[in-house]
């Protein structure tokens, strides 16, 4: 596949750099790059990244670095069965635990969520950073609802992490998924309360907790960009110009149309109108119509 100029391979990380050191250089440049784009592509476009990674898998797939990345693009495009493949080989290889939680997701997209909740109590998870371990408790609570237990979900995540008032990076997720769950445990009255903090968290919009929250509200978003809202808005206008008559009144191109419509003695025409027309009060409503149409008839004369 094409890969820009601008893209040397530098751009990784030093670690991935040091593992593509064990290829020789021509061949390392090149699963470089194919690393980098996959990178750039993950989350925007992500069956493009992955097949810049089946690229590199077939050029060093003996490289943890490769086989994960492989995993990440798998995953993102719901290959889960590819992506548990790789995530598990570039676990043997590195003997690290900080994929177990993504494992046990691939294997929720397999359907086999009671797999999912074993894996949250193996002794890996005790491997696991702060990070790494509210990842698996996303995981688990996913899993349980997965199985419809809505109770068990919302108590899975019910932890100091989610009680505390500092912002991690996994914050926002975190409250979200436990609004989410208690909607599903009929819970709703909870919900909008973690929402809103979800929301106040959410500084690089990684949840939807603005739309949900003015989902609850009652508060309806409109594009301004809609090409078709744009269209509605045009045509208001020209309602309003008389482009289109929302009334009933009748418009009469001549006077044939006129004479057809009324008797003689409705055509009286006022020889010394002088195209004024007096102001109305307030309660003259009801001759309005037939005013208006002994203007347009004296203009026509």
């Amino acid at each position: 596949m094409p890969i820009p100029e601008d893209v040397t391979g530098f751009e990784l990380d030093a670690d991935v750099r040091q593992e593509l050191k064990s290829l020789p250089k021509t061949l390392a440049d090149d699963v470089a790059r194919n690393l980098v784009m996959v990178a750039r592509l993950l989350d925007g476009e992500p069956e493009e990244a992955y097949q810049y990674s089946r690229v590199a898998l077939r050029l060093a797939s003996r490289v943890a670095a490769v086989r994960e990345a492989a995993g990440f693009a798998s995953y993102m495009t719901q290959r889960y069965s590819e992506a548990l493949t790789e995530f598990r080989a570039a676990r043997r290889m590195t003997g690290r635990a900080d994929l177990w939680p993504v494992m046990a997701d691939c294997e929720r997209g397999l359907g086999r969520p009671e797999r999912a909740l074993a894996m949250a109590g193996e002794a890996e998870v005790k491997q696991l950073d702060k990070a790494g371990q509210v990842e698996m408790r996303l995981v688990a609570a996913g899993a349980r609802t997965d199985m419809e237990q809505f109770d068990a979900a919302v108590v899975t995540l019910q932890s100091p992490e989610l009680a505390s008032s500092a912002v991690h990076p996994w914050t926002a997720r975190l409250r979200y998924a436990y609004a989410e769950a208690l909607i599903a445990a009929g819970r709703g009255d909870e919900a909008r309360e973690w929402f809103a903090k979800a929301a106040e968290a959410d500084t690089d919009g990684s949840t939807n907790a603005s739309e949900r929250l003015a989902e609850i509200d009652g508060v309806e978003f409109v594009d301004a960009l809609d090409p078709e809202l744009a269209e509605e808005e045009a045509e208001a206008p020209a309602k309003k110009r008389g482009g289109e008559i929302a009334d009933d009144r009748v418009i009469f191109e001549d006077e044939e149309d006129v004479e057809e419509y009324y008797d003689e003695d409705d055509l009286e025409i006022d020889e010394d109108f002088d195209g004024v027309v007096p102001q109305r009060s307030g309660d003259a409503k009801t001759d309005a119509k037939s005013d208006a149409t002994d203007v347009e008839t004296d203009a026509k004369s």
